[in-house]
């Protein structure tokens, strides 16, 4: 099967693979520029980050890669705003933005001409955004991983939403092999963004621990959580997923950085915990098949494996 380009506002991607932008910091400038450099779009995840250390990650990359580069950023995040207006000023190519939903956003991309791309699980917001603005659309499925939106299989809403828009469609959650980018290619998606299969990349910015504890994990591991941002989200069994998944875990300190926070824990600090490698206490994010994934590979290794299974597709 011959992999069409996918372009979102005035950049084209020669690959249409968009890598998810995976918080806190496993999804910086030298992942993001790697898969940039295969022909992907390589997104930087902002979440949790200074405008500083946003304004370096985005000039890193760019040094590192002349493709297309963005940011993942939860709308969830009290700096926000701040966030996107930051590299939106460093020239982003586009704005992806998840857990949650911001009608805010769209006129910030509208008066740069920045590409603002939802993350959506629905039919429905599917359609405000194209109407709101939205450049393109990321249509996220229950088998993804960190916040969720929507208990439905990505394959069973792309369908669907394909038919109510006329912007870029990209397919995520699920998505690991060749197979699946071609399955929901001929379903009508325009790309696909893939995490769990990045974030035990050799580029992927997390410990050694974190990378070996993807590997080591199991079907029977990957439990569903109830976030402070008041959404579920898809990790791997360890000793504090078990602790928040019996009852709060109250933070002793608080950052304050959600607009709206439950306070059964801080989920900035515990994913901070994982991406530094510690697997007992940190909130470790994943999509449903990490078990699937056995071997740490370069990016340049997954896009060779990936490009390879598509030309094998059925």
């Amino acid at each position: 099967m011959k992999l069409p380009e996918l372009k979102i506002g005035k950049r084209t991607a020669r690959v249409p693979i968009v890598q998810g932008g995976m918080a806190i910091r496993l999804s910086t400038a030298r992942l993001a520029a790697a898969v940039a450099n295969e022909g992907g779009i390589g997104l930087i995840a902002a979440s949790g980050m200074t405008d500083n250390e946003l304004r370096y990650e985005i000039r890193l990359a760019r040094s590192l890669t002349k493709g297309v580069i963005g940011i993942n950023i939860m709308v969830a995040a009290k700096r926000f705003a701040n966030i996107v207006k930051t590299a939106i000023d460093e020239g982003i190519d586009l704005v992806v933005a998840g857990a949650g939903f911001s009608r805010d956003m769209f006129g910030l991309g509208r008066e740069s001409g920045t590409p603002i791309v939802p993350i959506v699980s629905s039919v429905k917001l599917a359609k405000i955004s194209q109407r709101l603005g939205a450049t393109a659309i990321v249509v996220e499925g229950k088998e993804a991983g960190g916040h969720l939106g929507t208990s439905t299989s990505v394959r069973d809403l792309i369908p669907d939403i394909r038919a109510a828009v006329d912007i870029p469609v990209i397919a995520a959650g699920g998505v690991l092999h060749g197979q699946d980018i071609a399955d929901l290619i001929k379903m009508g998606a325009n790309g696909v963004q893939m995490g769990s299969r990045f974030a035990s990349s050799k580029e992927a910015n997390s410990a050694p621990m974190l990378k070996e504890f993807y590997l080591k994990s199991k079907p029977e591991d990957i439990v569903v959580i109830h976030s402070p941002v008041g959404l579920p989200g898809r990790a791997v069994r360890n000793p504090f997923a078990e602790r928040i998944m019996k009852g709060n875990v109250p933070p002793t300190r608080c950052d304050n950085c959600l607009k709206q926070c439950r306070h059964n824990f801080c989920i900035i600090r515990s994913l901070i915990r994982a991406q530094q490698g510690d697997v007992d206490t940190g909130l470790v994010f994943t999509g449903e098949y990490i078990s699937r994934i056995n071997k740490i590979l370069s990016v340049k290794e997954i896009f060779s494996y990936l490009l390879k299974e598509v030309d094998e597709a059925k």
